[in-house]
């Protein structure tokens, strides 16, 4: 039977594993969690970094400056 998670073995200096230790304590969780949501967190800025990127170059591609472009755009018959 397969374990339901996967290790993962890193590297770190020793003053950022100190650090992910203290605010493990500080904040009552394990060092797995705190790595766990410091990805996740990392993962969406990715995709809002992604998605931001599509809008601007849709933008730059349809000629919309400002918000009265968008306006003008949604309002047309």
């Amino acid at each position: 039977m397969s374990r339901a998670t996967k290790i993962l073995n890193i590297s770190l200096s020793k003053e950022l594993y100190k650090e992910i230790e203290d605010t493990a304590k500080e904040e009552n969780r394990t060092k797995s969690e705190l790595l766990r949501e410091a990805f996740r967190q990392y993962a969406s800025n990715k995709r809002w970094s992604q998605i931001r990127a599509w809008g601007d170059e849709t933008a730059r591609r349809m000629g919309i400056k400002d918000e009265e472009d968008i306006d003008k755009i949604l309002h047309e018959k």
